[in-house]
């Protein structure tokens, strides 16, 4: 049985990757912040499947929290296979208007956190010269997002990253792969405000992005755009030779919300 970590998974895109990886009748380490979503998401898949779930409530944005679940994990003697980084959060509005302790945290969820487990498993994952790990990053990694600017930037952070480690790994049997996928319907966007701004007007299911991502991951791939249309691939293509005076208002409108 291989077991997969999974960050952010009470929720969304995390609890049905744990769907995902559990028909496979694999078992599973789940982390997020709601115990109580935690317990119901544990019961559900124990009930369904021939699985074990071990679930552990840590807030990630916390600087001793990645080292614990580490330590958690090696102390019941659990090997993990697949490592799914997909705890994440973001927030719209003026960076000089926001609230600093929101983007502090962001960063530290969207980065720190990542980095540090990505860290703690990757030579476990090096000696054992198997298995994968997966980034959840975002299109928005690719250009600068005025009205998200922390948000934007601690995505591009993760897709450099999960890109970079992945060609290091260039002769070990490990992969690396980073998502980005376009707009996703998650709770998250609608308590952030991104919900009322002209990007979020069509919006992917997370279960059809897990579903994407997850065959990334077994495949191996560095980046999947999931869910991004053909002419929005194309956009991706060419977002670097768009001249910044050009490409940046029109972000800023397409983030700016409805009043």
């Amino acid at each position: 049985m291989w077991t997969a970590l999974i960050t952010g998974a009470s929720s969304w895109i995390g609890k049905d990757l744990a769907y995902i990886h559990a028909e496979k009748e694999w078992n599973l380490v789940l982390i997020a912040r709601n115990k109580e979503a935690l317990k119901a998401v544990k019961k559900d898949i124990e009930e369904k499947y021939s699985v074990s779930v071990l679930i552990l409530a840590y807030d990630l944005t916390e600087s001793h929290a990645s080292q614990e679940i580490y330590e958690r994990v090696k102390s019941e003697g659990i090997e993990i296979e697949y490592l799914m980084n997909n705890a994440w959060f973001g927030w719209v509005g003026k960076f000089y208007e926001r609230e600093w302790e929101k983007d502090k945290n962001m960063i530290l969820l969207n980065i720190l956190a990542l980095t540090e487990l990505t860290r703690l498993f990757l030579p476990d994952f090096v000696a054992r010269n198997s298995w994968k790990i997966l980034n959840t990053s975002s299109t928005a990694s690719l250009l600068p997002g005025p009205n998200q600017a922390v948000y934007f930037a601690s995505k591009a952070f993760v897709t450099s990253f999960s890109n970079a480690i992945n060609e290091e790994l260039y002769d070990k049997n490990v992969t690396v792969t980073a998502l980005l996928p376009w707009a996703t319907d998650t709770g998250f966007w609608s308590r952030s405000g991104m919900d009322k701004t002209k990007m979020f007007q069509n919006t992917a299911s997370s279960k059809e992005v897990a579903e994407i991502w997850y065959q990334a991951m077994m495949d191996g791939k560095r980046n999947v755009l999931a869910w991004v249309w053909i002419a929005g691939k194309i956009l991706m293509y060419f977002i670097p030779f768009i001249p910044k005076s050009l490409l940046l208002p029109q972000i800023r409108k397409a983030q700016e919300t409805d009043k």
